[in-house]
């Protein structure tokens, strides 16, 4: 039972707020020794070497580096403004704006933080002030933010390749179909929302849109063209197998200092600044791995994983079975621990189960990435919700946020029902 201990002991700790990665290594040290002694160690230099000889997780920092970088050139703020006056003459036009926005933002810069403060910033403001409910504003801002975890290039999805053995291509196909029909569902709630309560999200005045609809047409044309551009270079160079997804990330990088250059804020000082933030957030997420590397090796070695498998495939159901506990498992832990520590934690205790129960491991990994997606806006601990109280405004309430994420954490929990019962429908083998 020391790994079982071992476990819990490292999820108390992660409550406590210290650092993830001294977390699951001070955890591994403390109970390896305990158990096996210090020899059990010998081995943890080869495993470091061999994380950092991944060139699967090469893709990373590139895609980091390219979200940075496309985040420093306004493309959101351009975007807001060009979709919001496109959309603005139907009710709760700017709503659905800020969702097509997100979805513009999660494909071509996948950075969750960046896209929530930025439609924070400037979408929040335009509906308070024409009257839109506070709770649907909040929620879709959260909501539209979060859609990086799940649209490809996905950060969560390159994880999962990498830690599941799935090639990171067949994830971001497969992931397609799962992220359309979410930003379709998220729409139609924002339309059914308006049409029932007209005065929730009213359609902005006359006087709010200064020009014509071909106009506006051609003014989101101009705004989207650069970054879809982008988009269809990155993952139509996966598709067609013209690259890896380790090459696609660099055809992103460079694809979005080419953007820079266009949108003309091009500066050296703006690389500078994306690459020093590319290197604090790979940092972080490679010091995870080796913690989370050593954290797997003791639990290993102290029978924990015996003792997962035995209860999992001893689960009243089998594959079946397996499947919902292991989506709720993921589900719970998603309101109190981030999805970097599930990704290297859970899912490793997960996959060779599924991989003996004879679960297509793709269809696994879509339902793993669309689960830890609801981590980011599950309370106490979402992290869009944290990152749009920092520039809400005063009247904004914690309690508002909350209440406002409800309905699209139903909405990606109804998705990731769909997935589960209807595999064939995403293109998934039974």
């Amino acid at each position: 039972m020391i790994g079982i201990i071992m476990f819990i002991v490292a999820l108390l700790m992660l409550l406590t707020g210290f650092p993830v990665a001294f977390v699951f290594g001070g955890v591994a040290l403390i109970f390896g020794v305990f158990s096996e002694g210090l020899d059990l160690f010998a081995f943890m230099p080869y495993r470091i070497m061999s994380i950092m000889e991944n060139s699967v997780m090469m893709a990373v920092p590139m895609f980091i580096f390219m979200g940075n970088v496309l985040q420093k050139t306004k493309l959101a703020e351009q975007l807001l403004e060009a979709m919001g006056e496109l959309f603005g003459r139907v009710r709760g036009g700017v709503a659905v704006s800020t969702i097509l926005v997100g979805s513009l933002l999660a494909a071509s810069t996948g950075v969750v933080g960046a896209s929530v403060v930025a439609m924070g910033v400037i979408s929040l403001p335009v509906m308070l002030k024409y009257n839109y409910d506070k709770k649907l504003s909040t929620g879709v801002i959260c909501a539209s933010g979060t859609l990086g975890q799940i649209i490809p290039p996905s950060i969560i999805l390159i994880i999962l390749g990498d830690v599941m053995g799935v090639p990171v291509g067949d994830l971001f196909k497969s992931a397609l179909l799962p992220s359309a029909i979410l930003v379709g569902l998220f729409i139609l709630y924002v339309l059914a929302y308006a049409f029932f309560k007209p005065e929730a999200a009213p359609a902005l005045p006359e006087s709010a849109v200064k020009e014509s609809s071909l106009v506006s047409c051609w003014r989101a044309f101009k705004a989207i063209a650069p970054p879809l551009t982008l988009i269809i270079a990155v993952l139509g160079s996966i598709f067609y197998g013209i690259a890896t997804p380790t090459e696609s990330s660099a055809i992103g990088g460079v694809g979005a200092i080419v953007l820079a250059i266009v949108y003309g804020q091009f500066s050296w000082k703006i690389i500078w600044e994306a690459a020093s933030d590319t290197v604090k957030v790979t940092a972080m997420v490679f010091a995870i791995f080796v913690g989370a590397t050593a954290f797997s090796m003791v639990f290993s070695y102290t029978g924990g994983e015996e003792i997962i498998e035995d209860l999992m495939l001893s689960l009243p159901g089998e594959k079946w079975g397996f499947l919902i506990i292991s989506m709720l498992v993921i589900l719970v832990l998603g309101f109190f621990i981030d999805f970097v520590e599930i990704s290297f934690i859970v899912v490793p205790l997960l996959y060779p189960i599924a991989e003996l129960l004879g679960i297509d491991l793709t269809w696994f990994a879509i339902l793993i990435a669309m689960n830890l997606q609801t981590s980011f806006l599950t309370p106490p601990f979402g992290f869009s919700l944290f990152y749009l109280k920092g520039v809400a405004p005063p009247g904004i309430k914690t309690m508002d946020i909350y209440k406002g994420v409800i309905p699209f954490i139903l909405l990606q929990i109804l998705v990731l029902g769909s997935i589960l019962l209807f595999p064939s429908f995403y293109g998934f083998a039974l």
